[in-house]
């Protein structure tokens, strides 16, 4: 039998995929992007009415698709979700940690529980999600973890120095992960996206002279979309990625090169 072709390798039908923070954004733009690469998805999400509007999207695209309240920065319901999701599927092949909040504040007046409420979400929850989930694939000899990162791992963020720890981390987990669970042909990697237009950088677009500052040091002179990070999610979860892991892929534009 012949192996097959290389599109074929992109396909991920009989798959099923956890995305967290998967009703909006970058979360949503991913489910969607590997739904219609014909994955399952279970969206891990705190609001249940964004969930079902999110579950309905996806089931626009042929596939099954699952709705789980969940707050990631809780361990108890992140198990309870992970449970649910292989009660429901029976299996887990690909999960890619999307959940993540932000703030705005000067450092010097940063509360220690700000700090921790972004970390929490964003470190500790990528965590919890990926640990609930690499349990399963370690048994199951198999999988593809993605965690959602950013630039301001690598370059910082003025009046986020939590949001930037915490990308960071999670990048750290992930070469730390890629590296310990090869073995069990584990496959984990990070996602850097630049400015990509989603609600949680509406207050940044609302702002002329960050526009005006900003959007002209991207070479292609426009703001990113969560459908320009879905083809990179198809590809990291599917086959053909297979000697990919432990990378940190830059999706911004050419923001930070310019």
């Amino acid at each position: 039998m012949s192996e097959p072709g290389i599109l074929e390798k992109f396909r991920l039908h009989g798959k099923v995929a956890v995305v967290t923070g998967g009703n909006s954004g970058i979360g949503l733009g991913v489910a969607r992007g590997l739904a219609q690469a014909g994955a399952d998805v279970a969206v891990w999400a705190r609001d249940p009415d964004r969930n079902r509007e999110a579950v309905a999207q996806l089931e626009q695209d042929g596939v099954k698709a699952l709705a789980v309240a969940c707050d990631v920065s809780d361990p108890a319901q992140v198990e309870a979700a992970a449970e649910r999701t292989l009660a429901w599927f029976g299996r887990i092949d690909t999960c890619v940690a999307a959940a993540g909040v932000n703030a705005q504040t000067p450092f010097v007046d940063t509360e220690l529980e700000e700090f921790r409420r972004v970390t929490g979400t964003n470190l500790e929850g990528t965590f919890l999600t990926f640990r609930a989930v690499a349990r399963h694939m370690v048994e199951n000899e198999g999988g593809s973890l993605l965690a959602v990162s950013s630039i301001s791992s690598h370059s910082g963020q003025p009046r986020s120095a939590h949001y930037a720890a915490s990308k960071a981390g999670v990048t750290a987990v992930v070469k730390s992960l890629a590296v310990e669970l090869a073995r069990y042909g584990v496959r984990a990697n990070a996602v850097i996206p630049g400015w990509i237009e989603t609600p949680m950088i509406q207050d940044f677009l609302a702002n002329e002279r960050f526009v005006e500052r900003v959007l002209k040091r991207v070479p292609h002179r426009r703001w990113g979309t969560p459908e320009d990070l879905a083809g990179l999610a198809v590809y990291l979860a599917s086959p053909a990625a297979s000697y990919v892991t432990g990378a940190e892929i830059i999706v911004d534009g050419g923001y930070t090169l310019f």
